[in-house]
């Protein structure tokens, strides 16, 4: 079997061939230093090279950690219905500093927050066909703190259920 991140079989990139390749790719799509940083080594590139070209990217905007993770918390939340638990979580995961996690999650508004959690409980009540009332309770619960919302909210909605 071939293994696609076989160094001998992977194509090594010089500084300014990777340089070139990783503009289009930053271009298409938001990206984390940490995201970029690591594609970068996959091109076979040394540390100060990888460096030098994140200098660059950074100079010239192709990424930028406070765009990204706006871009990532509001794409999360609008598309998945992700609450703000798992986006930080996920946000950590790619490395992006606090100050710019409570700088994206802070342009979520708070009632288009809540409503979401609202639809996203909805839908799940129509699914769930357990009938004992606790149960259900504790079903719904789950979910939607499986989907990161927080429990305090998780628990005024459901007991408005």
């Amino acid at each position: 079997m071939i293994d696609k991140y076989d160094s001998a079989k992977r194509k090594i990139y010089t500084p300014n061939e990777a340089l070139i390749k990783i503009q289009k790719w930053c271009a298409y799509q938001e990206r984390s230093q940490y995201e970029v940083r690591n594609k970068l080594y996959e091109y076979g590139l040394h540390s100060t090279d990888v460096e030098n070209i994140i200098v660059d990217l950074l100079a010239n905007n192709f990424i930028n950690e406070e765009r990204f993770a706006k871009a990532f918390a509001s794409g999360k939340f609008k598309i998945k219905k992700w609450g703000k638990i798992k986006i930080r979580s996920e946000l950590r995961k790619k490395k992006v500093s606090e100050y710019c996690i409570k700088k994206a999650l802070s342009e979520i508004d708070a009632i288009e927050y809540y409503k979401t959690l609202e639809k996203v409980l909805a839908i799940k009540a129509k699914l769930v066909k357990e009938k004992h009332p606790l149960k259900r309770k504790y079903k719904l619960m789950q979910f939607l703190i499986s989907r990161g919302f927080e429990g305090d909210l998780v628990r005024d909605v459901v007991e408005n259920e």
